[in-house]
């Protein structure tokens, strides 16, 4: 007779849709878990829109934005250094206390940006078109890319030249102060001078950076990048 195997059923492990849903009709962002610090960090963060939303390089927009960011200054131990204002996007250079004021200070962002476009727009519900996607950044040359990319990423797309006025690019130091933070880890103050190399644009326009320190004297050279846009 041949033995029958019997299924005993149990709870957990891995089962066919399982976990936690996309936000329309596929992920942006992986769901995997965010890495985790303790000690305040400099941090790329991107955020897009859903489909329905406005274009965010209109006035009107732009000026909610800013508004939030003002209204979100140095909660929770986060501090938005720079950020750029895409069609449908944005990026953002923060520093954050921890993992966790990453988390409450993105949650508290997010909330404040997706009430004022509603009210903007006379809607209700999401705004998001998904998580906030972030990535760390450790080293000098990683947050000098990083701020490059940030800051040049309206003449990617749309070819623009100059001053940015969507972006933190454009600020002059007292409108700065009202809207971004200060940075107070070393790699934001004065890290960035160890970078290996400096993209030509970001040096001839945005270099050294508005809210730097004054480095040390023995400061090792930066090196330009001219084969960089």
């Amino acid at each position: 007779m041949k033995q029958l195997t019997l299924r005993i059923p149990t709870h957990g492990g891995k089962r066919p849709g399982a976990g936690r849903k996309p936000k329309g009709r596929r992920a942006l962002v992986s769901h995997r878990s965010r890495p985790r610090f303790e000690k305040p960090a400099a941090v790329q963060v991107t955020l897009s829109m859903a489909a329905h939303v406005w274009n965010l390089r209109s006035r009107r927009c732009f000026q909610v934005i800013e508004t939030s960011l003002a209204e979100a200054r140095e909660r929770f131990g986060l501090r938005v250094i720079e950020f750029t204002v895409l069609g449908n996007h944005l990026h953002l250079i923060i520093e954050a206390d921890s993992d966790e004021a990453l988390s409450r200070g993105m949650q508290g962002l997010n909330i404040r940006i997706a009430k004022a476009l509603n009210r903007l727009m006379d809607r209700k519900g999401r705004v998001f078109a998904d998580h906030y996607h972030s990535r760390l950044l450790c080293s000098p040359t990683e947050l000098v890319n990083a701020i490059a990319y940030v800051l040049g990423n309206a003449a990617h797309h749309y070819g623009e030249s100059g001053q940015d006025r969507f972006s933190s690019r454009a600020y002059e130091a007292p409108h700065r102060r009202k809207i971004l933070s200060h940075p107070r880890t070393w790699l934001l103050r004065s890290g960035w001078r160890r970078a290996r190399t400096v993209p030509q644009w970001l040096a001839a326009n945005s270099w050294p950076p508005p809210w730097a320190q004054e480095g040390r004297p023995d400061a090792p050279a930066r090196r330009i990048d001219h084969g960089a846009g």
